[in-house]
């Protein structure tokens, strides 16, 4: 059976450059945009794979400083390849997926003249976080100093994105380093929150049908009962990623390979 293209991505954006009467003024006229933001960098990764993808604009630009003015096509290439990956993935997961990462990189490819990629489901970590948990922040960072063997980067500030705008290569090399540990930081958030997501996309689909819902594992545990009005149900856990389950109905058991 096929096993599903599950990736993790993460992109990073140029700020807007905006004309102005003072500092403690707001901007609301799109008029004032001298130039609109676009990509800097992504990467991504296969759940299942160690291989980290990536790119920027320097593949296509070389380190030269970024121009004032807007350049609609400048992030071009590099929003290809990034489609691509879309294209072919069957689940997508990023933090704070649904407001930042899907509608910037879809921003971007409609303003690139390219198609939509094909449909897949969605997991936002930031989301699942603030439905299930009450940790004292949200934020990557502080999930992953809590969770994770694999900790955020702190990219110093925004010095780096005006070391960007300049062209500097360590400026750029330290932008690709910061978006690569957050996919890896990512992936280690997600894993570890996996077992209470409640809606998570269905992976055993991609198998008989049967197994974990949440990593496709076969091996389950009983864990239990259930008393219902409508009787009595088994309950599992599965031995890999900790989910529980409780059976569809209390006279047929859809799990294999149970302890």
């Amino acid at each position: 059976m096929p096993e599903p293209k599950i990736l993790l991505f993460d992109i990073e954006t140029s700020p807007l450059l905006l004309y102005g009467w003072a500092l403690h003024e707001e901007i609301h006229d799109p008029k004032f945009v001298r130039r609109n933001w676009f990509v800097l960098c992504w990467a991504a990764k296969w759940y299942d794979k160690k291989e980290m993808f990536f790119s920027s604009l320097p593949k296509y630009r070389g380190y030269t400083e970024l121009p004032s003015k807007t350049d609609a096509n400048i992030d071009k290439g590099v929003m290809l390849e990034l489609w691509k990956l879309l294209d072919e993935a069957d689940i997508v997961i990023a933090h704070n997926l649904k407001s930042f990462d899907r509608k910037k990189a879809n921003t971007r490819f409609i303003i690139n003249g390219m198609s939509p990629p094909s449909t897949y489901e969605m997991i936002d970590t930031l989301t699942e976080a603030r439905k299930e948990f009450k940790f004292t922040s949200n934020k990557l960072g502080y999930l992953s100093d809590k969770l994770c063997v694999t900790k955020k980067m702190d990219p110093g500030g925004f010095d780096l994105w005006l070391g960007c705008e300049a062209g500097d290569e360590k400026a750029w090399n330290k932008m690709g380093a910061y978006c690569r540990r957050d996919v890896l930081s990512l992936q280690d958030v997600y894993t570890e929150i996996r077992p209470y997501i409640r809606n998570h996309a269905p992976v055993n689909v991609f198998g008989d049908g049967t197994g974990c819902s949440h990593c496709g594992a076969k091996n389950m545990k009983r864990d239990g009962f259930r008393h219902r009005m409508s009787g009595v149900y088994q309950r599992f856990r599965c031995n890999e990623c900790g989910t529980p389950y409780i059976a569809q109905n209390p006279k047929k058991e859809n799990i294999i390979n149970i302890s």
